[in-house]
């Protein structure tokens, strides 16, 4: 990353990178302590339990579907520094609901809250994504794309440890989230201005037509088309691991919420190595080339982590703590096995991302995100949605893993063809 360690000084990125950093710690922070506050404190069903960790991934998920289109739109047509200001205010309200939710162990309170930051997070996504190559040079954007998903995945890190920490002790978690969302707030009015382009499109306001108008207009382009292809199955396969990580901790490994905590950390840090790796083999070209051996790897790494959650032994009626957890003998091989997924995914996604925004003029590149993020989460439902059908037919997290794998076959066959149209 020599040619790009120089962004983290500058203004032009650090502010960027500070907002992104932040806002992922707050969003893993809350998400997580809502998913292990329902799982460990107000659930003893384990049906019920998968149930609402696919819910509320859905919910989360689902405005990125919805409202993606228009903000895409906005992005192009505004001052994108200004837009992140008005978005990372809102994250205060937002979290003053979550914060609510959690205190008064409300439900319904933090699921709203969960759709909040999903809409919070489909306005600001093509933000980051858009303003990169506006405020990079074209040799730094694939490295400047590699430092905001590394950074990305450590804050993911970082605030699933804390959610760790602090889902037993709800007061702490909703004061935690208010206060970092003020944080990201400080951080987004230091980034300097991204004023539109001066030739702007029109905006659609029907967030329907808006939607098929922008995938169509996207999807011609063939490179594009299988891009983002390949990045929504990708974020399928993320999309049913969170789901199952929590259920399979407690209820297959018998271990408590420190070490669900603990399988989220790793599976960030192993993205973020990922992501910075690839940009080290790519010498900051945008290639392809290296995506279906990654995802290919990353398939074969879940079919190990299935056989060895399969030879995981009975646990009793009490969870085990997390330094328990790490002395039984399968335990290493499982943090490896979940360590070589993550890392061959990073390696897989970070030149996908990178297409997007270098492929289209920079007056299209929100818009291009945009309806990226539509096709993602429409598939990332339906992945939700069959995690929660496969569970009310009795197919268990260890069980799912093998659908993980196959959807990996696939992702690879989409790099391959990618590989071949652009490289």
């Amino acid at each position: 990353m020599q040619n790009v360690r120089h962004l983290l000084s500058a203004r032009r990125f650090l502010p960027l990178f500070s907002t992104q950093f932040l806002g992922a710690f707050n969003d893993s922070l809350f998400k997580q302590a809502v998913v292990l506050f329902v799982t460990y404190q107000l659930y003893s069903d384990p049906a019920k339990e998968f149930q609402f960790s696919a819910i509320a991934q859905a919910l989360f998920i689902l405005p990125f579907f919805l409202l993606s289109a228009l903000a895409g739109q906005l992005a192009d047509d505004h001052d994108k520094a200004r837009l992140i200001r008005l978005v990372k205010l809102a994250e205060i309200g937002i979290m003053i609901v979550g914060g609510a939710g959690l205190l008064l162990a409300n439900i319904p309170l933090m699921l709203a809250a969960v759709f909040a930051m999903g809409v919070h997070s489909t306005f600001f996504g093509p933000i980051k994504y858009a303003i990169l190559p506006q405020h990079l040079h074209k040799d730094e954007v694939l490295g400047g794309t590699g430092l905001v998903e590394a950074g990305t995945y450590i804050a993911i890190l970082l605030g699933t440890i804390l959610a760790g920490v602090l889902a037993s002790r709800a007061e702490f978690a909703a004061f935690a989230v208010l206060g970092f969302a003020f944080l990201g707030y400080l951080a987004g009015r230091q980034v300097p201005p991204a004023p539109p382009a001066a030739e702007r499109l029109p905006i659609t306001w029907h967030i329907v037509h808006a939607s098929i108008e922008l995938v169509s207009a996207t999807m011609h382009i063939r490179r594009l088309f299988l891009a983002i292809l390949a990045i929504s199955f990708f974020w399928t396969i993320g999309a049913v691991l969170i789901i199952i990580f929590p259920p399979l901790v407690k209820n297959v490994l018998g271990a408590n919420e420190q070490v669900a905590s603990m399988f989220i950390a790793i599976f960030s840090i192993g993205i973020a190595i990922g992501s910075v790796a690839i940009n080290r083999m790519l010498k900051s070209e945008v290639s392809a080339r290296f995506a279906p051996p990654s995802v290919l790897f990353m398939g074969v790494f879940v079919v190990l982590l299935h056989f060895v959650s399969l030879t995981w032994g009975d646990h009793g009626a009490e969870l085990t703590t997390l330094g328990n957890f790490l002395f039984n003998p399968m335990a290493w091989p499982m943090i490896l096995c979940l360590l070589g997924v993550a890392i061959t995914g990073g390696m897989f996604v970070v030149p996908l991302y990178a297409f997007l925004t270098t492929t289209v003029p920079k007056t299209q590149t929100a818009r291009t995100v945009a309806a990226n993020n539509i096709v993602n989460s429409g598939a990332m439902v339906v992945g939700a949605l069959l995690a929660f059908g496969l569970s009310s037919l009795g197919i268990g997290p260890v069980g799912q893993l093998l659908l993980v794998a196959a959807m990996c076959v696939v992702a690879a066959w989409l790099g391959w063809k990618l590989h071949q149209a652009c490289d």
